[in-house]
């Protein structure tokens, strides 16, 4: 899976990695329903982390379509209301 975090660059993430950052992404969604900013904070603090440590970032010459774009690693929780609903960011 290719991720990239806005403003930042492209990562590849290995398979096993996706299906725990797509359940990370919907306790993130329900934190964000319940209004839990501090819920949504610790998650996507987690999910950002994730993609850093075992991600592998591709080149600037490496550029490939992105199977998920996470917001920018400073989102407000109120431009999280915005993004942060339904299936979340990465579909089921």
């Amino acid at each position: 899976m290719i991720v990239r975090i806005s403003s930042e660059g492209q990562f590849r993430l290995p398979d096993g990695d996706a299906e725990r950052l797509n359940e990370m992404d919907n306790e993130a969604v329900a934190a964000v329903e319940a209004g839990d900013e501090e819920r949504f904070r610790s998650l996507w603090d987690q999910m950002l982390a994730l993609v850093a440590a075992d991600g592998k970032e591709l080149g600037d010459d490496e550029l490939e379509e992105s199977d998920v774009i996470l917001p920018p690693r400073d989102i407000s929780f109120e431009e999280a209301q915005g993004e942060f609903t339904g299936e979340g960011l990465i579909p089921d």
